[in-house]
């Protein structure tokens, strides 16, 4: 099974926003959704978004909006 994960990080790597699916359609609407949130200072200031993948719950961030 492969789990999208869309983190929203500051630039200390803190992670702000964390949503994971099984969906790869929805994950990838989502990242891009965190993209295009992102303010022009927050980039500005190295905030990121990242879209990355693991193979179980268990690797999944404790503090991330799971959509199974």
């Amino acid at each position: 099974m492969t789990i999208w994960i869309n983190e929203q990080l500051d630039p200390s790597g803190m992670v702000h926003a964390c949503i994971a699916c099984c969906d790869q359609k929805a994950a990838e609407d989502c990242h891009a959704s965190f993209v295009d949130n992102l303010t022009d200072s927050q980039k500005a200031a190295g905030w990121t978004a990242q879209l990355r993948t693991v193979e179980s719950w268990d690797d999944v961030p404790v503090n991330s909006l799971k959509l199974g």
